[in-house]
């Protein structure tokens, strides 16, 4: 009894986590300033993830103007996903 407690614990930790991981990513002027700081200090980049990058920023940063967060927020983390590689 007391391992299916633990076990359901466990799951609603896993669906919770990602949650508050995005809202650690904010589609403002200061979140993308510390993205676009971010992409240029790494130096593992190629050039393909970095153009990738930046053509994701300029999207976000037009969803943003646009007043489309959703938009902006999709861009933004795909940008991040383009920096990782």
């Amino acid at each position: 009894m007391l391992k299916s407690y633990v076990v359901a614990a466990a799951l609603c930790l896993g669906f919770v986590q990602p949650v508050f991981a995005e809202d650690a990513m904010k589609c403002d002027d200061a979140s993308m300033m510390k993205m676009q700081s971010d992409m240029d200090a790494m130096t593992t980049m190629t050039q393909a993830q970095k153009d990738m990058a930046t053509k994701e920023m300029k999207m976000a940063k037009d969803a943003m103007a646009a007043n489309k967060m959703d938009d902006c927020m999709m861009h933004m983390a795909a940008a991040a996903k383009a920096m990782k590689g």
